[in-house]
């Protein structure tokens, strides 16, 4: 369908990027490069600038959790892309009205992938080997529940959005029980750690929005629901623990 041609051309950009990267050492709190300089001091202060932030360097523990963090959302947003372009033409034919809240989604989805192609790349991160296997399956999820009918459809977009926001839930979790250590310990928290936590919490809730469009749009009268929505939160979960590890 012709309306469908730039998402498939800017899926297709997205899917073939390709960064061949060692992976980072998060020295400190995810940045890779030295703290600026101290900002002059504000007009009317004592001439003194502020010290620095006292950072703590990350254990290997937690440079390897950002690594992994990194390499399976970037994964999981690059399948969401291919998910939405192999569902819109099919979706399109014959319901035409749904043109508006399909590039709304997906619009969102290949946000959400440039966000994290920027991080891979800014720190180094390998993503997974396993992109060629990941764009496939996505590819196919997409189109086979398609073409079942919109309500199919809205329940594979149902699945994934349960699985990726409590995903993004745990991570977040996780990035707060090390600011709560470091705070406790006495150290502060560089900008770019906090800049994160508020981009993950952004990304979840534009994904737990997904979720809410695809139940108001018919989700749960897909047949069998519990059978689809099963196999491909199932799906899900495992593609989201190979992508932490390969």
């Amino acid at each position: 369908m012709a309306s469908s041609r730039p998402l498939l051309r800017t899926a297709r950009q997205l899917a073939t990027t390709k960064i061949l990267l060692p992976v980072s050492l998060f020295p400190r709190h995810v940045s890779t490069t030295s703290s600026p300089p101290s900002p002059p001091p504000p007009p009317g202060s004592n001439g003194t600038p502020p010290p620095p932030k006292k950072l703590k360097p990350l254990t290997q523990e937690q440079k390897d959790f950002l690594s992994s963090a990194l390499r399976v959302n970037q994964a999981g947003e690059l399948a969401a892309t291919l998910i939405y372009t192999a569902q819109t033409p099919p979706i399109l034919r014959r319901e035409p009205h749904l043109k508006p809240l399909m590039k709304h989604m997906y619009d969102q989805e290949a946000d959400h992938l440039r966000v994290f192609n920027s991080l891979i790349a800014k720190h180094r991160v390998r993503p997974t080997a396993l992109y060629p296997l990941w764009s496939v399956l996505a590819t196919g999820l997409g189109w086979s529940t398609a073409v079942m009918g919109k309500e199919a459809a809205m329940a594979c977009t149902e699945a994934v959005e349960t699985e990726i926001g409590g995903h993004y839930n745990a991570q977040i979790r996780e990035l707060l029980k090390m600011v709560t250590e470091w705070e406790a310990e006495g150290y502060d928290v560089s900008d770019e750690f906090t800049e994160l936590i508020s981009t993950l919490r952004r990304i979840r809730d534009e994904e737990l929005e997904h979720l809410d469009h695809a139940v108001e749009h018919d989700a749960q009268k897909a047949e069998p629901h519990w059978l689809l929505t099963g196999i491909i939160r199932a799906g899900c979960r495992g593609a989201i623990w190979v992508s932490e590890r390969v």
